[in-house]
């Protein structure tokens, strides 16, 4: 080998960088472990609330040391910014994906148009979309063109508006208005993520992921280590829309006229029967609403639709009303009633009814404000006056936001406050439709644009306000289409499991390169864990995530980096048995070994490729460790493991044999007929493949994960263990029919996936499924568990929501689709290399015919056993990601053995097929070495590896002892049978080149 000192010194430099780049890792991890035992030391684990007490005191701990020099070269700030990022299912936090509202983007910019055949337009687009993966924008623009008429996108009304006046005009063709609208959409999309940035630069969590996904809308945003998950959400999902309002007073007769008017009208629109209501005791909010019954017209001995649901306002309030928290959605939907809205007097007609902000979680009440307002419902003063906000204590020394206003928002804030003063009415101050506060003005008009929020504020409640008010607003709504939750305790736990499988994994490939090849196994041992220090350098330089499956991707590797020594030591055996000398034998069998390492290796990285196009998230991860473990186990494998061998031949008297007592004779000899058994072969993988297909077809079918069908999933630890069956037949009284439990892992842990409300995006209704989640299960939980204690995310337990899921229908759709794509396309992208590397067609055809066979045997023993396994078998994206591997590792097998048949062909001939039975049994060996590593590898991450990897490690274990099997009976039977008149005549060079 060739320039040795180069690539000595390549090696050397690599390492070095590499342990360089791991060293901020160690640092962070052993100084963060100094804070723990010191605010362990701190605080008891009998003081309430330790958890958070603990965590508070550790931070502080960081903060005061966090500038101190560590080993001379770095400190501690430092090296959290460059340590090894962990994913959300290594740490615990958030992953969210947003969907930017294009539907809102357009509307603004028409200014909220009343035109029909735009907002008809919008209604169609809106219709397509749930069955259509083209971006909403150009979906709006296929249903404006189907029923515009004359309408044009640039009408005075439309888009040639004020606000566009410089870039549309009213002689402007839709086609020309059309680029434009994409351009104002993108530029919005863009503003969107730099305002998300800001804030989430502002929440406090080390290395947050923030991205655009293409041109869909769409935002990615990962929180690891995120803890308060509903602060995380708010913050995602919040608009920011700071409006200022004039109230209306108490007192206004118009409204005392309105609501007897409203009061009647209902009568004859509610159901007013109330039939076999339960006696129930009376509490304070009871005692209000009778109160204001019998002041208003003595109605107390009547059915009131409306003055049964309203109590007096706090005195000194500038609210019109209280109401009970549990009959806001039932009194926000009689005002909206158009029918009712009709009868506001003229003088209020365009009142503006908003709810207070809960005081707390615990709130009964709230207070219900009637807002002056106009006949477009614009507020006084919009947000964007906001120049500046900070979190600070007000007089009462409570958590406040003081706000400073620019020039312009100013003078409107100095002529609503004296407006206010004169008429003796509120400002209310109003974020994303809730009222925070609002005060009187007691001294006339206020000058100089500063104005405060006040409220029951916990401290990070006041940072987060100032810091969505300095980013500013969203240009358009955001909701949470797509997100993961994951506890900080199972993320502990992943850690774990995953590291406990790599290392009993490595412990295993290590002795066994030993027990087979005896010193050059321990030459390829040292290249091996060269490999494993190399992909962890690189994946810390690159930024990139260490995840899960990512440890998966890396145990997967150590596989790989195995093949590539076997395939070489096993081509020096052959080299050594022609009587050729040691240094001789060992330059060719590196040389030979060479073109059947890196087909294999390319096949592999080809589909590695395709899974990180298509994946996300997590799966990622893999594809990303994946790809660096080919790169990196191709360089040790050729020149490591190469310089080792060399070194150490180049001793005088020393012999390197390649194989130990035991293993020197294996597979030496073997003349088994392949080819002659091949009928055999098709009619056993026939019946597998009929089976299969009867059962996917006929049978239980697939379970597909919420991944591919939408939905929210669960993931909860009891201390005892549950009844699944008895806990899905509750759960079913709560959230309808389709809700599925299982047992997931051990007998105390289960998985709950449901349909609920799966159409139906917002925070709220993910609280309302935690909400009744909490009561149906309370039973199960241990005395004294609150609901705060029951989600993900609140705190180290290991009781209650450990992970929770949730998809979109829409973006399950999408999922599903770049599945198919993945898996299609990675089969059509395998063909065209093979063709192009083995010249016919008929290769190609054997490959892809084996890989066919192979996934369809795996998703039919899925089928078959996808109820009866106690894991968790879904279909969902890891699963597609193990079938893609799957793929890689069926291609990688299978073109070794093509290599050999090339080979040997381009010597011998075909000669009626025994030579294609010969060049199987030189690489038998080496297949089954391969194979057997890899199995058990996959074995140690499927006992050790943690729930959560295990139905994957399954569907990759299935994979190789198939993948195996068809490589040398389904993809060379077919390639020769395919080629078989051919071969007849003798013509060996018409059949490879």
């Amino acid at each position: 080998m060739q320039n040795k000192g180069l690539i000595k010194l390549f090696a050397l430099l690599f390492g070095l960088v590499s342990i360089y780049q791991l060293s901020y890792t160690f640092i962070t991890s052993k100084v963060e472990g100094e804070a723990e035992v010191y605010a362990a030391s701190q605080i008891s684990e009998t003081e309430t609330d330790y958890i958070a007490k603990r965590e508070a005191i550790g931070a502080s701990y960081l903060d005061s040391i966090g500038n101190n020099a560590v080993l001379g070269y770095t400190n501690y700030n430092e090296a959290k910014k460059k340590e090894l990022n962990k994913g959300l299912d290594l740490k615990g936090g958030i992953n969210v994906t947003l969907q930017i509202s294009v539907k809102d983007i357009l509307k603004g910019l028409t200014n909220n148009t009343k035109n029909p055949v735009f907002n008809k337009a919008l209604a169609d687009a809106d219709a397509l979309s749930k069955d259509s993966d083209d971006t909403y924008v150009n979906l709006f623009f296929e249903a404006f063109d189907k029923i515009k008429g004359d309408t044009k996108l640039a009408s005075p009304d439309i888009f040639a508006n004020k606000g566009l006046s410089e870039e549309v005009n009213f002689q402007m063709t839709d086609d020309a208005v059309k680029p434009i609208i994409e351009r104002k959409i993108d530029e919005s999309i863009v503003s969107a993520f730099e305002v998300l940035r800001e804030r989430i630069d502002g929440f406090g969590v080390t290395q947050p992921n923030i991205q655009r996904e293409g041109n869909s809308g769409r935002i990615l945003v990962e929180l690891p280590g995120a803890r308060d998950i509903a602060r995380a959400q708010g913050l995602l999902s919040s608009t920011a829309q700071l409006e200022f309002w004039e109230t209306h007073k108490q007192g206004n007769p118009s409204f005392n006229t309105f609501l007897i008017s409203a009061n009647e009208k209902l009568k004859t629109i509610v159901d007013l029967k109330k039939e076999n209501e339960p006696e129930v005791q009376e509490t304070e909010i009871d005692s209000l609403l009778s109160d204001v019954a019998a002041d208003s017209l003595d109605l107390a001995n009547q059915v009131n639709p409306l003055y049964d649901l309203l109590i007096p306002a706090s005195p000194g309030s500038h609210a019109m009303f209280r109401v009970a928290i549990k009959d806001t959605a039932k009194l926000g939907s009689y005002l909206r009633m158009p029918e009712v809205r009709r009868l506001l007097p003229a003088d209020v007609q365009f009142t503006k009814f908003v709810w207070e902000r809960p005081s707390s979680e615990d709130a009964e009440i709230v207070e219900l404000y009637a807002l002056k307002s106009n006949r477009d419902g614009t507020p006084r003063i919009s947000g964007d006056v906001v120049s500046d906000a900070t979190n600070e204590f007000d007089q009462f020394n409570k958590p406040a936001v003081s706000m400073t206003m620019n020039t312009k928002g100013a003078k409107l804030w100095e002529k609503l406050t004296g407006d206010a003063y004169t008429n003796q009415t509120g400002i209310a101050i109003v974020l994303d439709n809730k009222v925070y506060t609002a005060p009187g003005v007691s001294s006339g008009p206020i000058s100089g644009g500063r104005s405060e929020i006040t409220g029951s504020f916990t401290v990070n409640e006041t940072k987060d306000i100032s810091n969505v008010l300095r980013a500013g607003k969203l240009p358009a709504s955001a909701e949470i289409i797509q997100s993961e939750i994951v506890g900080p305790s199972l993320g502990q736990e992943a850690i774990d499991s995953g590291f406990m499988s790599f290392l009993i994994a490595m412990a295993i490939v290590l002795l066994w390169m030993i027990f087979y090849y005896g010193k050059a196994g321990a030459f390829a041992d040292v290249a091996l864990l060269l490999n494993i220090l190399l992909i962890f350098g690189v994946l810390t330089s690159l930024n990139a995530v260490l995840t899960l499956p990512g440890i998966a991707g890396i145990v997967l590797t150590i596989g790989m980096s195995v093949d590539a020594n076997v395939l070489i030591f096993e081509r020096i055996k052959e080299e050594l048995a022609k009587g050729k000398g040691k240094s001789q034998a060992v330059a060719d069998g590196f040389s030979n070994a060479l073109s059947s390492i890196l087909d294999a290796n390319i096949t592999t990285g080809l589909t590695a490729i395709i899974l990180f196009v298509f994946g996300s998230g997590p799966i990622k991860g893999f594809a990303t460790t994946l790809l660096i473990g080919i790169v990196t186990s191709l360089f040790t494998a050729i020149f490591i493991t190469r310089l080792l061998v060399d070194w150490y031949l180049s001793g005088k008297g020393r012999t390197l044999d390649f194989s130990t007592a035991i293993t020197k004779n294996l597979f030496k000899g073997i003349k088994i007929n392949f080819l002659a058994k091949r009928k055999i072969a098709y009619v056993i993988s026939a019946i597998l493949v009929s089976v299969g297909l009867f059962s996917l077809f006929f049978g239980a079918g697939l379970q597909q994960g919420v991944d591919f069908v939408g939905g929210r999933s669960y993931q909860v630890r009891f201390e005892q263990q549950v009844n699944p069956s008895e806990i899905a037949s509750e759960l079913n009284t709560v959230f309808g029919s389709g809700t599925n439990v299982k047992t997931y892992g051990e007998g105390n842990q289960i998985k709950i996936t449901t349909p609920y409300k799966v159409d139906v995006e917002g925070i709220e209704v993910d609280n309302e499924i935690q909400t009744k989640l909490f009561t149906a299960l309370q039973k199960y939980l241990p005395d004294g568990i609150s609901k705060g204690d029951f989600i993900v995310g609140s705190n180290d337990k290991s009781i209650g929501i450990l992970q929770s899921v949730k998809v979109g229908p829409t973006i399950a759709d999408d999922i599903k689709n770049n599945a198919f794509l993945a898996i299609i396309g990675s089969l059509a992208v395998v063909f065209l290399y093979i063709l192009l590397r083995f010249r016919k067609w008929q290769f190609s055809l054997g490959a892809v015919v084996a890989v066919f066979h192979d996934v369809l045997i795996v998703l039919g023993i899925f089928s078959i056993l996808g109820k009866v396994m106690p894991f968790n078998m879904e279909i969902d994206q890891a699963f597609i990601a193990a079938i893609l591997t799957v793929i890689g590792y069926s291609l990688n097998d299978t073109v070794v053995v093509f290599d050999r048949i090339r080979e040997i062909i381009g010597e011998r001939g075909w000669n009626n097929g025994e030579n294609v039975n010969s060049a199987i049994n030189s690489t038998l060996g080496r297949t089954l070495n391969t194979s057997l590593t890899t199995l058990v590898v996959l074995l140690a991450i499927f006992i050790f590896g943690g729930e959560s990897l295990r139905g994957f490690m399954f569907a990759m274990i299935i994979g190789v002892v198939v993948g195996t099997y068809s490589s040398v009976f389904i993809a060379t039977p077919v390639m020769f049978d395919t080629l078989k008149k051919k071969i007849l005549s003798g013509k060996a060079e018409d059949i490879v080149e």
